[in-house]
């Protein structure tokens, strides 16, 4: 550990992604970038000496702790210079001279390389990773996703399951397993967290790694400020310690070494808060399993053809890029909001909104646009549909087999059932479609047939690079779709 503290984030870059102990990775991070490293302290590098081949070290040590460097500091030109805002121009020529210059690195974003990260993991003994994604939380949930095996990363429905899961994993194995989530995700883990893992219960250690959405002072949307506002508090309450993630290396290391020295001898889950952009960018290198084909449509055009077919029904949709989409409609056609109620949180309870208004409502058909991964997260309300029997019921769930909003890490979805499920359930209709012509001749038979009938749609993941968010408070949408509820 402490060698890997030392370790600079780049040399993770050409690293091979096999398991390594780690003494092993220490070695290997030697061997394939030691030319490049700045000049660690004697003892350190002694250290690596100690693992690295002998031939490793006689050509790359001295490169590495010689002269060069210490020729730079004495003045001597070199052919990397310095970047634009630190070097100052020379009073005669007016051009840039890299030997006046204002040092302020303490101005200089950093940020902590997932693959860092993830080491300092493994070498704690975590090799069990389960959650939920969070777009503050990609970079590292897509470096989990491409470098551990399927059996040791599971990317689960909601985040009680996940730490249910990682509970699993420590009465099985005895490690400490990693649960990641986003922090409105807490409100589906506190049971599991209060209830089995408490140190006052079973005692079982979980490390949370949790996005900070919603943190005081930064800007963002408003079903995250409340929840962002109290959550250090929520973990206190339930007798989880926390920390905020460090954004460098030596103060990730710092922080995780009292997390595991805590969970060791407390045996209870702790806590890592982690800020917006703590994390460097990584993109997602493995293929999620997604649905293909030239006939098919992206979410944007299903909702348009959905919109088409249901002119004056009252729509509840999903969270995420749905109701974003939906929100951009609405202004491309010059269309008022107040038909849609626009679910921006409580992820994966749209369809139970939708029904509650169905209920409400017994003469007026209610649509429930729903998504893959919002309807696994809480999939026990299709039985809750089925049960009711609500003719005006109708569920379309859009199911582009990831989570798009975040990262597009995979649901699970494109090898479920879901037809079958909503008829197991109860509903009266269960149907798929897939191509365009598919899914208008679908429309037309849901809005003419009985629910509660369920329509899934596959689709194409992406959304639009330039899509916005809605314009209107969250109150104003309320309002207006109140206003148009009492008027039919």
């Amino acid at each position: 550990l402490e060698l890997l503290k030392l370790v600079p984030p780049t040399a993770f870059d050409s690293v091979a992604q096999a398991p390594m102990t780690a003494m092993s990775s220490a070695s290997a991070l030697w061997r394939s970038s030691a030319a490049t490293w700045p000049c660690l302290p004697r003892r350190v590098a002694g250290a690596f000496a100690a693992v690295a081949p002998a031939r490793a070290r006689r050509t790359s040590f001295p490169a590495v702790c010689g002269g060069p460097i210490g020729a730079q500091a004495r003045g001597s030109t070199s052919s990397t210079s310095l970047p634009p805002d630190l070097a100052m121009p020379a009073p005669e020529t007016g051009k840039a001279d890299t030997r006046i210059y204002r040092p302020m690195t303490e101005t200089i974003r950093t940020f902590l390389n997932p693959a860092h990260f993830f080491m300092l993991l493994r070498a704690h003994g975590t090799s069990f990773f389960a959650g939920v994604p969070d777009s503050l939380l990609k970079d590292i949930c897509a470096y989990i996703t491409d470098n551990v095996a399927a059996e040791n990363h599971v990317i689960a429905a909601n985040e009680g399951t996940a730490l249910a899961m990682a509970a699993g994993h420590h009465l099985a194995t005895g490690k400490i397993a990693c649960v990641y989530l986003q922090n409105s995700g807490l409100g589906n883990a506190v049971n599991p967290l209060l209830s089995l893992c408490s140190h006052k219960v079973y005692a079982i250690p979980v490390l949370l790694v949790i996005g900070w959405r919603g943190e005081p002072g930064k800007k963002d949307e408003p079903q995250h400020l409340l929840q962002g506002a109290i959550t250090p508090n929520l973990l206190k309450e339930m007798g989880v310690p926390y920390e905020i993630l460090p954004d460098y290396a030596e103060g990730a290391f710092e922080v995780l070494d009292k997390a595991y020295a805590y969970m060791e001898k407390e045996k209870g889950p702790f806590a890592l808060l982690v800020k917006k952009q703590t994390f460097e960018k990584y993109r997602l290198t493995s293929e999620p399993p997604v649905f293909q084909g030239e006939d098919m449509l992206h979410r944007e055009e299903i909702l348009e053809e959905v919109v088409e077919h249901f002119p004056t029904e009252p729509l509840v949709t999903t969270t995420g890029f749905t109701s974003r989409e939906m929100f951009e409609l609405r202004v491309q056609k010059g269309q008022p909001h107040e038909q849609d109620f626009l679910t921006v949180g409580s992820m994966g309870h749209c369809s139970s909104i939708a029904l509650g208004v169905a209920v409400a409502k017994p003469n007026q058909d209610v649509l429930c646009i729903d998504g893959d991964g919002a309807a696994l997260m809480h999939m026990g309300a299709f039985a809750t549909a089925g049960i009711m029997g609500q003719k005006n019921f109708k569920h379309v769930l859009i199911n582009n087999a990831v989570h798009d909003s975040v990262g597009g890490q995979p649901t699970g979805s494109s090898q479920l059932d879901f037809p079958g499920i909503a008829k197991a359930c109860g509903y009266r209709e269960a149907r798929r479609a897939r191509s365009a012509s598919e899914i208008r001749e679908a429309l037309r038979d849901l809005k003419a047939g009985d629910g509660p009938y369920f329509l899934e749609i596959q689709a194409l993941p992406g959304a639009r690079l330039d899509l916005g968010r809605p314009t209107t408070s969250t109150h104003q949408n309320k309002d207006a779709f109140m206003g148009l509820l009492r008027r039919t």
